[in-house]
């Protein structure tokens, strides 16, 4: 695995530690794009793709593209079944450190079942009952020590399918430790992140276009990202904030906007591709590079994704972001470049110093 070429002496973070979903599923493509009606029978066929939850996404693409210098600490539960020993292993292989991952003997590992029509859209069905809904504030204080141990030098990452109590609790410790905290909330938990205390504890925001618009009102994708941008900014002013649009690019605000369109290539499955431009934007930040050039390492990273029919697209290193980018004739700045190349090159443009651990 070709890790992000830098000296790791000089990564702005040594360690992440986050929760949020550990889990599985399975892909049914259903015969006809009319929606599946409530009482109605449909043939169809299970698809060769494997699912993961979103923190298993992003720490796989941290901690494969930062190397082994870097620790990835994920928090969470799974089930006493086959999913979750495979999900453990497979985690374990990529080089998380995986002694805050508890396995719940007789609960069953978070599961989705999508069902994706042939026009390519589709929906899923998630279980709310899984180990992965038993995360709770003790679990998250059972990782204090490696608080501790990064203070100052740490992300707390904090993402859907987990108690919202449970991640407000670890990003109550990346602040109290001087952490980099980043987060992601889903659509019905916007009402209470805007209500609540919970957008002072963040110093990156991940929203995607739809979150957005809950945020600050309908709108032009620019202007509505821009009014979300506006209202975020009177609860917390030195808040960055990412929003993705699928194909139509992202926006990445750091007291400037800076807007990046995604990289046109063959789409097999776009499932996972907006935890995947997150995990490039912490491996970025982290790297050194400021958020902007982050953010063009997080699209690279997520145009790439989509190429693969699994949300977690395993063959994804810095040898291949390079070549991907060459083959498809991706814009790169210098200082990405740099990175992808081989070339030791200090990043140029430090993330805007907002919030703690920066």
């Amino acid at each position: 695995m070709k890790h992000l070429h830098i000296d790791p002496g000089r990564f702005r973070y040594q360690a992440m530690i986050g929760t949020g979903g550990i889990g599985t599923g399975r892909f049914f493509r259903a015969n006809g794009n009319r929606t599946l009606g409530r009482e109605e029978s449909r043939s169809g066929r299970f698809l060769k793709r494997k699912d993961y939850c979103k923190l298993h996404i992003v720490s796989h693409y941290v901690q494969t593209l930062l190397g082994p210098s870097f620790r990835t600490i994920p928090i969470g539960m799974v089930g006493g079944d086959y999913a979750g020993k495979d999900l453990r292993e497979e985690m374990a292989e990529a080089g998380m450190d995986m002694r805050s991952v508890t396995t719940l003997r007789g609960a069953e590992t978070l599961f989705s079942f999508c069902v994706v029509y042939p026009d390519g859209s589709g929906g899923n069905l998630t279980t709310d009952d899984s180990a992965s809904s038993r995360v709770d504030r003790d679990l998250i204080d059972g990782a204090l020590k490696s608080f501790e141990r990064y203070r100052g030098k740490g992300i707390a990452l904090a993402v859907p399918e987990v108690p919202l109590d449970a991640r407000l609790r670890l990003l109550e410790h990346g602040r109290a430790h001087d952490f980099f905290c980043a987060g992601s909330f889903t659509s019905r938990e916007i009402e209470s992140v805007l209500s609540g205390r919970v957008l002072g504890m963040v110093d990156l925001l991940a929203l995607n276009l739809d979150e957005a618009r809950m945020v600050g009102g309908a709108g032009e994708d620019e202007q509505a990202v821009k009014s979300a941008v506006e209202a975020l900014g009177r609860f917390n002013p030195n808040i960055l904030v990412t929003v993705t649009a699928g194909r139509n690019g992202s926006w990445a605000w750091d007291g400037g906007l800076s807007y990046r369109p995604a990289v046109r290539t063959r789409t097999v499955s776009t499932a996972g591709a907006g935890d995947a431009f997150l995990a490039g934007v912490l491996a970025g930040l982290t790297a050194g590079l400021g958020l902007p050039d982050a953010q063009e390492l997080g699209t690279l990273i997520a145009s790439l994704s989509v190429t693969s029919p699994h949300t977690i697209h395993k063959s994804i290193d810095r040898e291949a972001l390079s070549d991907f980018a060459r083959r498809e004739g991706a814009g790169l700045s210098e200082n990405v470049a740099s990175l992808l190349r081989g070339e030791d090159r200090e990043a140029d443009g430090a993330a805007d110093g907002s919030g703690a651990g920066s």
